[in-house]
């Protein structure tokens, strides 16, 4: 299927990003992995109404749920200062309605993989502790979203998230814990994105908004550089 080869090609692009060749002269390693623990907490507020046949009551607003969830991170130092680094993860999510909607049941099982790359600046702050900066490009495959309880109720029999481009800044710290290349890490990411759903009752469209999906992505967890 389409999507399936997209992230065939998203994973082989980040692997083929660690395959750069080594530069000299940094006795800490040139890979780092992280093992984190994450929590993603997305908006999902409607931006815009582009289609609608059953009449949404004024003030309709919806939110998108918060997942938790084990993440990886893998990262190649061009330089001391300097390093490339993609994450791997699928996030769940259900998409709720708020304000004159709220509670309704409008989309449930959405899973998001944030293909992500980003460019990585490292200060040298003290021995052992590096803080850093990044920011890079990210495409979020969306992909088994369901119709919710109260949208079926409404007659929708089929719903799609579009998957979109967007943007994400990063910052975050790493601290050193011994010689072996064991430390831990913090990271913030804010993405920049946003996502057209798609309501269809049998052929017909019902209703089509877009939403600004905008998570904020904090983690925390174990790095270990070689």
């Amino acid at each position: 299927m389409k999507r399936h080869n997209l992230l065939f090609a998203a994973c082989c692009a980040a692997a083929m990003t660690l395959a750069t060749p080594a530069y000299a002269g940094d006795s800490e390693g040139k890979i780092q992995l992280k093992a984190f623990a994450t929590g993603v907490l997305p908006d999902g507020a409607i931006t815009d109404v582009k289609t609608d046949l059953i009449g949404l009551p004024a003030g309709s607003q919806t939110r998108a749920t918060d997942s938790y969830v084990p993440t990886i991170a893998a990262e190649y130092f061009l330089s001391p200062n300097f390093s490339i680094e993609t994450i791997c993860c699928i996030t769940p999510h259900d998409v709720r309605g708020s304000d004159a909607l709220a509670g309704a049941r409008l989309i449930e099982n959405a899973i998001i993989l944030p293909a992500t790359v980003t460019a990585k600046y490292h200060f040298n702050l003290s021995e052992g502790v590096k803080p850093y900066l990044g920011a890079g490009p990210t495409h979020f495959f969306i992909f088994s979203e369901d119709v919710g309880a109260d949208a079926a109720a409404l007659g929708a029999t089929d719903v799609n998230l579009s998957d979109e481009l967007g943007f994400v800044l990063q910052g975050g710290l790493d601290l050193k814990l011994n010689d072996k290349g064991l430390g831990l890490s913090i990271d913030a990411k804010r993405y920049f994105v946003g996502t057209t759903a798609t309501f269809r009752a049998g052929a017909a469209t019902a209703l089509q908004t877009k939403h600004d999906l905008d998570p904020w992505v904090i983690s925390a967890g174990l790095a270990y550089r070689f």
